[in-house]
């Protein structure tokens, strides 16, 4: 039944035809199975751990390219894995994360995405939604956007290798996750432009993605913050009513 559910759905659309692998960490062996199943009909590679130890050894062995991650899960939850993932010069430090709770709170949403997660889901989930969302963030590591193509984008202090995906000020890289560097591209190529905050979800998911103006608002939190440790005080500016937009990176 479990799998039939999916079966009688219309096909998942396949991210990419190298397939891209997600490794998938609960402590319910049959949300794992659930995922896995839906996952791989996308026609992803996946990986298991059933708490949060097995899944820091996965990363660090397999490297996966996304980790679903449930926050409730006994002895290290959710939130701590995204910690150690994103603690500083890791080698996994900007593995996308997207989050899994039971917990329909938005204090717990807002904390995940502070602690560098680039999307959640509530329980309980469509497995379909799962996916879209997890091809949603991979799509973002695929390709970049036409309109913001090319090598670098400097502004000031502020240079973007967006082949890399990296990001520095005044020549000293800013660790980023990947949403967090997807907004600031997206504000960095086209400097003069206010964005409001449906606006940058629409050039991040795409129309029509349930997130948030508040996810927005604690990404740019975050992203002032990073760059703000590196004496960056005018990072982004907030147009009051309207949205964001790039300020003047110590120009």
């Amino acid at each position: 039944m479990l799998h039939a559910a999916i079966d009688a759905a219309a096909p998942l659309t396949i991210v990419s035809p190298m397939p891209r692998t997600v490794l998938v960490v609960d402590d319910d062996p049959h949300i794992r199975e659930l995922l896995v199943f839906a996952l791989a009909k996308a026609g992803l590679d996946t990986r298991e751990a059933g708490d949060g130890e097995a899944a820091l050894a996965s990363v660090a062995q397999a490297a996966p390219d996304l980790v679903v991650l449930d926050i409730n899960m006994p002895r290290m939850d959710g939130l701590e894995v995204c910690r150690r993932l994103r603690a500083p010069n890791t080698s996994h430090a900007d593995v996308p994360v997207l989050f899994l709770s039971s917990r329909d709170d938005e204090i717990d949403r807002i904390l995940g995405i502070e602690l560098g997660a680039d999307d959640y889901v509530t329980k309980p989930f469509s497995p379909r939604e799962v996916v879209a969302r997890v091809q949603a963030v991979l799509r973002r590591t695929a390709a970049l956007p036409p309109a913001i193509a090319g090598p670098a984008i400097r502004h000031g202090r502020l240079t973007l290798d967006l082949d890399g995906w990296r990001a520095e000020w005044a020549g000293e890289e800013v660790a980023l996750t990947l949403t967090e560097f997807s907004i600031l591209r997206t504000l960095a190529a086209h400097p003069a432009k206010v964005f409001s905050r449906d606006a940058i979800i629409d050039r991040l998911h795409g129309p029509g993605f349930a997130i948030t103006d508040r996810t927005i608002d604690s990404h740019v939190r975050n992203l002032r913050a990073k760059f703000a440790a590196m004496g960056a005080t005018d990072l982004i500016e907030t147009r009051a009513g309207i949205g964001y937009r790039l300020g003047l990176c110590g120009e």
